[in-house]
């Protein structure tokens, strides 16, 4: 079938089944919505029917009988509505989204029963949900606001706000609205409407167009990813670490305030961002919106990675044709301006679906920007002699192309019953108010362990958790107490990827010269002892900013690497990694052959030995 007769089937088709689920793409003509709302944005061309989304009657002029029946206040994505909102026409993605981790939090609330009570046997969420676990069985979510207990308490108080199963309409620059309006409706960084109905104009909170965002930017990633691990920040080059709003430019904070009243400074932005690629050329829909399936980390449902694109070691992208005519890689690339077409060659993503954006022609790797069109190419690393060094198979990619990794050292987490704070999800005050604080700030150098795919992985703190409950006498019951983790109290580092990768890798020295990246901190080498000088309040012996000791040659780990299967370096793996700067001395090109093969960790000791014969 030629291209102009594929795309006119495809067109006609998309027509068709949107009149079949209810959507039109023009007002109904005896709908008085627009008497008031005159010069309100459609949303979108198949969006044009004001009561096929919100609900009420469109055939009054009287206010408060044309909005009864109203699905939900302003808002029909909202999760307690968008059965008969969102749901009428795209039930499919719905289903997606509620069992999508950005809704549930079913890894936020895990991690924090972990680090408080430890788990109960059953999983929570946002709110009660029925869905399928990552093998396909059944599997009840019970809502959070069952978890009567700490870490419940700070989730419902302190983390709901940020995630999409809530509106959060009062941080500068973090507003959003809740359920699939927060990404696609998205907020301005006061959360008021700023379109052309009068009737609204200006006021809050609202989004701040009435126009879908179909293909959401940064922006909207931002709103939410510039807190815990600082993901949006690092990736377009921000750091909000260490400087207490000190003044930097005109005598105000700066160069840009950002929600929570932080002062953002400048760094070197990820390459990807350089490059003019959005946070949505990565990561696929179903990383973003779901597939279908709850899983219990981000981890496990994410399926964008480095080798997808630029290759491993030993294997190019994998790659698979699109052969059928209800292709995801079709059906999703046609708001894009290179739509996809059969027979086109598709990188598959680590859990072997294709990408919708990333494709192959004339021998090369092609990423399309979803909402610029811009084509970049993607350079295979395959067989490159430094990418095949000896060992390093068990490195992720991020492992030596992170420019920074944001780490926040001693996390002080206060709960006070004396005072009370809102319950966002119960939706009223309770007894019992958290703040936090934290010791100290930094992005390099950044420590190493093996992470939950068995491979040497950047770490952060997450969290060293030092705990104070204020009783409602006035009392404390903890004082700084440092929290469990598995059998014993720890702190713990988990694997991350910053999102600050850069083209040069970290120089080979640096990595295997200085013990930090190693996890034993800021530190100072005295013989066969390496003594850390950041140290934990809680010990005179152990440091705050690493999770590992040696003294007299002897490595000792004393806390934890969270995610199952990750663990610190080992004592053997440790005096591996640093006899290699023996022979950076001399051989500094990672491109040197010798470093194709398992090195001789014995062959210096010989030449030094060997006998040198007398001079005539």
């Amino acid at each position: 079938m030629p291209l102009r007769c594929r795309l006119s089937y495809w067109i006609l088709a998309t027509l068709l089944l949107c009149f079949a689920a209810g959507c039109t793409t023009s007002q109904d003509e005896e709908s008085r919505c627009e008497s008031c709302h005159q010069g309100l944005e459609l949303a979108s061309p198949t969006h044009g029917a004001c009561t096929t989304c919100h609900g009420g009657d469109p055939s009054t002029d009287n206010k408060d009988a044309a909005h009864r029946g109203m699905f939900g206040k302003k808002n029909p994505a909202a999760p307690e509505v968008w059965d008969k909102g969102c749901g009428g026409c795209h039930e499919e993605q719905l289903k997606r989204v509620r069992s999508n981790l950005m809704y549930t939090n079913t890894g936020i609330i895990k991690n924090a029963q972990l680090t408080w009570e430890g788990v109960d046997g059953q999983l929570y969420a946002t709110r009660q949900e029925d869905v399928f676990d990552a093998k396909g069985e059944p599997l009840t979510l019970k809502s959070v606001s069952e978890l009567d207990n700490l870490s419940g308490e700070l989730y419902r108080k302190f983390c709901s706000l940020c995630h999409v199963g809530r509106e959060s309409n009062q941080v500068w620059s973090g507003s959003h609205g809740s359920g699939c309006a927060a990404c696609h409706f998205p907020y301005n960084d006061n959360a008021t409407y700023q379109g052309g109905d009068e009737t609204v104009h200006g006021k809050w909170p609202y989004s701040a167009s009435h126009e879908m965002a179909s293909l959401p930017d940064n922006k909207v990633c931002f709103r939410c990813h510039n807190r815990s691990g600082r993901i949006a920040l690092s990736y377009q080059g921000q750091n909000d670490g260490n400087n207490s709003l000190v003044p930097t430019r005109d005598a105000i904070p700066g160069p840009e305030l950002i929600g929570g009243v932080r002062n953002v400074t400048s760094i070197a932005p990820d390459i990807h961002h350089a490059k003019g690629m959005d946070c949505i050329d990565c990561h696929t829909s179903r990383d973003v919106m779901g597939d279908g399936y709850a899983y219990e980390n981000m981890y496990l449902q994410t399926e964008t990675a480095c080798e997808d694109c630029h290759g491993s070691a030993r294997e190019h992208p994998r790659l698979e044709a699109i052969s059928r005519e209800n292709d995801s890689a079709l059906v999703e690339s046609r708001s894009y301006q290179l739509p996809m077409t059969y027979g086109t060659n598709m990188v598959l993503t680590a859990k072997g679906r294709k990408y919708a954006n990333v494709f192959e022609q004339d021998g090369k790797i092609w990423l399309q920007g979803k909402r610029s069109g811009k084509l970049h190419e993607s350079k295979v690393i395959t067989d490159t002699p430094e990418h095949t060094i000896a060992g390093h198979d068990r490195l992720e990619c991020y492992s030596c192309h992170s420019r920074t990794v944001v780490q926040c050292y001693g996390c002080h987490t206060e709960y006070d019953l004396t005072r009370n704070a809102r319950d966002f999800v119960k939706g009223y005050d309770t007894p019992g108010a958290f703040s936090e604080t934290e010791d100290f700030r930094m992005l390099y150098p950044f420590p190493l362990a093996l992470n939950q795919r068995g491979k040497i992985s950047p770490v952060t703190p997450g969290c060293q958790t030092f705990i104070t409950v204020i009783e409602r006498d006035g009392r404390k019951s903890k004082d700084e107490y440092v929290a469990r983790f598995g059998d014993r109290q720890q702190l713990r580092f988990a694997p991350f990827y910053s999102h600050n990768t850069g083209t040069r890798a970290v120089n080979c020295a640096e990595c295997h010269g200085n013990p930090s990246f190693l996890g034993f901190g800021q530190h100072v080498i005295e013989g066969a002892t390496i003594e850390g000088t950041l140290l934990c309040e809680k010990s005179d012996s152990k440091p705050l900013d690493g999770y590992l000791t040696m003294e007299d040659g002897k490595v000792k780990a004393f806390s934890a690497i969270t995610r199952e299967n990750s663990r610190p370096l080992n004592g053997a793996e440790v005096k591996k990694v640093l006899a290699v700067n023996l022979c950076l001395v001399c051989h500094d090109n990672p491109k040197d052959p010798i470093y194709q093969k398992e090195l001789d960790y014995g062959a210096l000791d010989r030449c030094l030995e060997r006998s040198v014969p007398a001079r005539p």
